[in-house]
């Protein structure tokens, strides 16, 4: 990293106390929540700003609307299985203006795909150790 990136990062991280208070309190003001993670990962607040602000800017993103944002945090919480996660992006996306049903559409969009997801990977291996057809049946020793 050239010198004057190196001053301009050590600059900035000078303020990682004051910058991650006001990282935790807009994230409280975004998602009607304080996500549990976030205080504890406040307690380096060196990494802690750098990595929130990057996460920030991709959970409020240029081309898509907070709400839109919002299903799609719920879709990737619910598909991962984020128990945690998932509670906090049904309240946000409700704050957001969602409906009950927008989110429940979500959910079972986010089911779907995790169920295929499995059924794919289950099947190929079905169809590769059992083919349908005798004469593709590899050979067991």
């Amino acid at each position: 990293m050239r010198k004057e990136s190196q001053r301009a990062l050590q600059d900035f991280l000078t303020h990682a106390d004051t910058i991650s208070d006001d990282i935790l309190a807009d994230t409280r003001e975004m998602l009607g929540s304080m996500p549990f993670i976030l205080p504890v990962l406040r307690e380096r607040p060196e990494y802690f700003v750098l990595s929130s602000l990057a996460d920030e800017m991709v959970c409020r993103p240029k081309h898509l609307s907070p709400r839109t944002a919002e299903l799609v945090a719920l879709a990737a919480a619910a598909g991962s299985g984020a128990e945690y996660c998932m509670k906090v992006h049904i309240r946000a996306a409700a704050k957001e203006g969602a409906s009950r049903d927008e989110i429940y559409d979500t959910i079972l969009i986010a089911a779907l795909v995790g169920k295929t997801r499995v059924l794919a990977l289950a099947l190929r291996e079905l169809c590769d150790a059992l083919p349908k057809d005798e004469k593709d049946r590899p050979e067991t020793r």
